[in-house]
């Protein structure tokens, strides 16, 4: 062993063990919806340095990198064993996707990968690529993931290299190690992704939400986050979806919306997250908002605030893909406490945290959105006037060059 390979090692090895380490500070929180934190929960720097380098100094004297990681990002969660679990998308140098599960110890920090990437078998027809896993732990006993499938279009010109069909890959486990690969889910639509699996069963079936879309990358006809039901998990077939949340006009899900982790169950309704698509002069943006659905009716949105509920900000609006921000993955803990974890910029992965009762005044209590300039104006006067009650409680703050107030002793 050459002295070269020795000192790498050591700076690789150490640089390592004190990411893992790293203590991960909660920011303040303004509008009080959630609290983000200082440091991303997974980047490319966690993953495992064994997966990446040949150890032998023999095969590798210059201890070069073989395998390059070039992004962590949309993972699915779960609480297993007291553990805070991400399945999170890991892509190469070679731009193909798998699935390794990283643990913490308290959901924020201290992120480690499992010694080795997670062994999805593969359908007669092989997967080129595979991401976007959702998990979800269901009433029948099993944990099932549902994950995008892609491969190469078929029947498509030879000069053609990037004409791709998306569907919904579905495994099943009892332990996170062995999986089952199930079946691709069959619906009407051409392509579907961003499939998420409803937690427990509707009427003896497997309820899930889709997202129907023509092309690739484009929704098409498809309207939006889509919902059926099919008969068998084993082999799945819905052969009606409906839409459950349409894609809408100038709003921030105006191009297309998908559904994110499984929804919650509160005594209110379902409370879902997703992410809506806009397109801008850069681009297309990204963003995350809520609504739920009726306890009995999953087809029937009851709730909807008006806009985002999270957008990109400062370096989150950095990487791969710009001013993105996707969440496939959040847990709800014992104590009411939401830790949802999202990717930005198809590069890291981070968490922000919440409570359930946050979330349920939220998506309650915050005014939907009705379309108009003018009836946003007038939501606004609404408040303005409703506030006036409260004036005599609110003297200026003594910030100079600032109309701003707080609250009076």
């Amino acid at each position: 062993m050459n002295k070269q390979f020795k000192e790498r090692m050591q700076m690789l090895v150490e640089d390592y063990e004190q990411l893992l380490k790293r203590e991960n500070k909660k920011l303040e929180s303004v509008h009080g919806l959630y609290h983000r934190y200082h440091h991303p929960v997974l980047t490319t720097s966690h993953v495992p340095l064994t997966w990446q380098y040949d150890f032998n100094p023999d095969t590798n004297p210059r201890l070069l990198l073989r395998n390059g990681i070039n992004s962590v990002l949309n993972a699915g969660a779960i609480k297993w064993n007291g553990k805070y679990l991400l399945m999170a998308r890991v892509e190469g140098y070679d731009r193909k996707s798998f699935f390794g599960i990283a643990e913490s110890p308290n959901g924020v920090d201290n992120f480690v990968f499992w010694d080795s990437p997670a062994v999805i078998p593969e359908t007669d027809e092989p997967d080129t690529n595979i991401y976007d896993i959702r998990l979800v732990e269901h009433e029948d006993g099993w944990i099932y993931g549902v994950f995008c499938t892609e491969r190469r279009a078929k029947d498509v010109p030879e000069t053609d290299q990037s004409s791709a069909v998306a569907q919904c890959g579905i495994v099943r486990t009892r332990d996170l190690i062995n999986w089952e690969r199930l079946p691709d889910l069959v619906t009407p639509s051409p392509q579907q992704r961003n499939v998420v699996l409803h937690p427990e069963l509707v009427n003896g079936k497997y309820a899930f939400y889709t997202r129907p879309q023509d092309g690739f990358i484009e929704a098409g006809k498809g309207g939006g986050i889509g919902f059926g039901l099919a008969d068998d998990i084993t082999h799945a077939v819905i052969n009606e979806e409906f839409i459950v949340d349409p894609k809408v006009y100038h709003t921030v899900y105006e191009l297309k919306n998908g559904s994110g982790p499984a929804p919650l169950r509160t005594p209110h309704g379902w409370l879902h997250l997703a992410h809506g698509v806009r397109n801008t002069a850069a681009g297309l943006r990204y963003v995350l908002y809520i609504f739920m659905t009726d306890l009995h009716d999953l087809s029937k949105v009851i709730y909807k605030p008006a806009g985002y509920f999270l957008a990109p900000e400062g370096m989150e609006r950095i990487g791969d893909v710009s001013n993105v921000v996707f969440s496939n993955g959040w847990i709800l803990d014992d104590d009411g406490s939401i830790f949802i974890y999202y990717a930005s910029s198809d590069t890291r992965m981070h968490v922000a945290t919440t409570t359930l009762d946050t979330l349920i005044d939220y998506v309650i209590n915050t005014p939907a959105d009705e379309y108009t300039s003018a009836a946003s104006v007038k939501r606004i006067q609404s408040l303005v006037a409703a506030n006036n009650n409260f004036k005599e409680r609110l003297i200026p703050a003594a910030t100079p060059g600032m109309k701003a107030y707080k609250l009076s002793e």
